[in-house]
């Protein structure tokens, strides 16, 4: 398996960085649980209980680091997570650990509650 390019390393290292803080990992799985239309930040607000300046902080990080998307409609701006940004973060870690050494068995992958 070929080792991937320098640049997609560090774009994936920024991800893995921006969800690595408990909010914003909390922030992401909420928006996968809303796929794919997304949820409004007062709807975001609302159900992680952060106050509006802080959340703007996070989205805006997710945002840049290509975790979540952002669209307007009026005056209403709705995040979603980037699930093709995601999907690929996921290949890259599931390739070394689940295919080329098998060091995680790939049927005992499943995610918690």
């Amino acid at each position: 398996m070929p080792t991937p390019p320098t640049e997609v390393v560090a774009q994936f290292a920024r991800m893995l960085s921006a969800m690595g803080t408990e909010p914003r990992l909390r922030i992401v799985r909420l928006l996968l649980t809303a796929h794919p239309h997304g949820l409004v930040v007062g709807d975001i607000a609302r159900e992680t209980g952060i106050s509006g300046s802080t959340l703007s902080h996070h989205l805006d990080k997710l945002r840049t680091e290509g975790v979540v998307t952002v669209r307007r409609e009026g005056t209403f701006l709705w995040y979603a997570a980037h699930t093709e940004a995601l999907q690929g973060l996921l290949g890259f870690l599931y390739a070394e650990c689940c295919t080329r050494n098998k060091a995680i068995e790939p049927q005992t992958i499943v995610c918690c509650d």
